[in-house]
């Protein structure tokens, strides 16, 4: 038999999703994936940047607690990286291990400390130490380095005063 033209087909319930619903839910997926992504690419150069100034803390503390050790020569000014400044000034600071001379304990304790600087904040040009102590026992010390690399804003530098 012949459908009568009169007679309607029943409309058909649409099942499941159509192809326009799923290529607007896989695009709103793909940038919430972005977003996340570049949260957590944030997360990780604030993280590398307050590592940084952990180890300089650190550091700092080191070379104060051998300088304690040896609280005689620090306050003859034998730790000294900056001899010529004057009480308050910028220190310069000691970038190069080869500009430590290796003649004495002090000289060797003052190479470890930079080389640990370069070990922990990057072995470049702009990781360097400075040490100032007075004679009445107030020590400075100064660590740069370069934070560039994790987000920062180009070289910082931590100073630490204490007395001996």
């Amino acid at each position: 038999m012949r459908a009568n033209s009169s007679q309607r087909v029943p409309f058909r319930r649409q099942r499941g999703a159509g192809l326009i619903e799923i290529l607007v839910s896989v695009v709103i997926l793909a940038i919430g994936l972005l977003g996340m992504a570049g949260l957590q690419a944030n997360a990780l150069r604030g993280n590398q940047s307050s590592y940084a100034r952990s180890q300089a803390v650190m550091l700092s503390y080191f070379m104060l607690d051998m300088m304690r050790a040896d609280r005689g020569e620090a306050l003859l000014g034998r730790y000294n990286t900056d001899t010529n400044a004057a009480p308050g000034a910028v220190l310069t600071p000691v970038c190069s291990v080869g500009d430590v001379p290796q003649d004495t304990l002090i000289d060797n304790s003052r190479e470890d400390w930079l080389n640990a600087i370069k070990a922990g904040l990057g072995n470049d040009a702009q990781s360097c130490g400075a040490i100032r102590c007075e004679s009445n026992g107030e020590c400075t010390i100064q660590i740069t380095w370069d934070d560039s690399r994790a987000g920062g804003e180009g070289q910082q530098r931590f100073t630490t005063r204490s007395r001996l």
